[in-house]
């Protein structure tokens, strides 16, 4: 009885070791897939900063105030006045309707008691 105790521990042993053994290479994987992640997303912000600047670098109105002028006969492209825009006083809002609510078989609990109100 007592070889067999031994074999069955030993088995659970090697066994155990062997979990132990693919958990810690699953975990290891897992971290580097986590530092690539964390590579890929700084790589993505310098890319984005990058982005933004150039962004800025075009969108600069002198730039573009020249590039509207050396276009303007196939845009037509103005610049903005102050009697373009309008005062909220002028906008016209929908009509708001109440649209009533209907309900099939309707309960007034407001005079019932608590009992009643249960069943």
């Amino acid at each position: 009885m007592k070889p067999l105790l031994y074999v069955m521990s030993f088995a659970i042993l090697i066994g155990l070791g062997f979990w132990a053994y693919d958990e810690n290479y699953q975990t290891k994987e897992i971290v580097n897939q986590a530092e690539r992640m964390q590579q890929d997303i700084a790589h993505a912000r310098a890319r984005l900063g990058v982005l933004r600047a150039e962004w800025a670098y075009l969108n600069r109105p002198d730039r573009l105030r020249e590039l509207a002028e050396l276009n303007f006969d196939s845009l037509a492209l103005l610049p903005i006045t102050p009697d373009q825009f309008g005062r909220m006083d002028q906008i016209e809002y929908p009509a708001v309707t109440k649209t009533p609510l209907e309900l099939n078989n309707p309960i007034d609990v407001s005079t019932m008691s608590m009992p009643e109100a249960q069943e």
